[in-house]
């Protein structure tokens, strides 16, 4: 019985979070449009953070050859 209380628990708290119960988006057009563009907007920058995480979008420091830091 335990199981199946904690069970359920899960897959009600589950599907809360996924939007099958509540909406995710608002039911107005408006609203939904923006709601949907920022999301989007937010999706995009992925690939940045990503780059920054890995430090992919630093300039790389094993140059072949020597550079002077200084003024010349």
């Amino acid at each position: 019985m335990r199981k199946l209380i904690c069970t359920g628990l899960l897959l009600a708290t589950t599907a809360l979070h996924v939007g099958c119960v509540v909406p995710m988006y608002s039911a107005e057009p408006a609203i939904r449009a923006r709601q949907l563009i920022y999301n989007s907007e937010n999706l995009r920058m992925i690939n940045d953070i990503w780059e920054r995480i890995w430090f992919v979008d630093m300039p790389d420091t094993a140059t072949p050859y020597r550079t002077h830091g200084g003024m010349i």
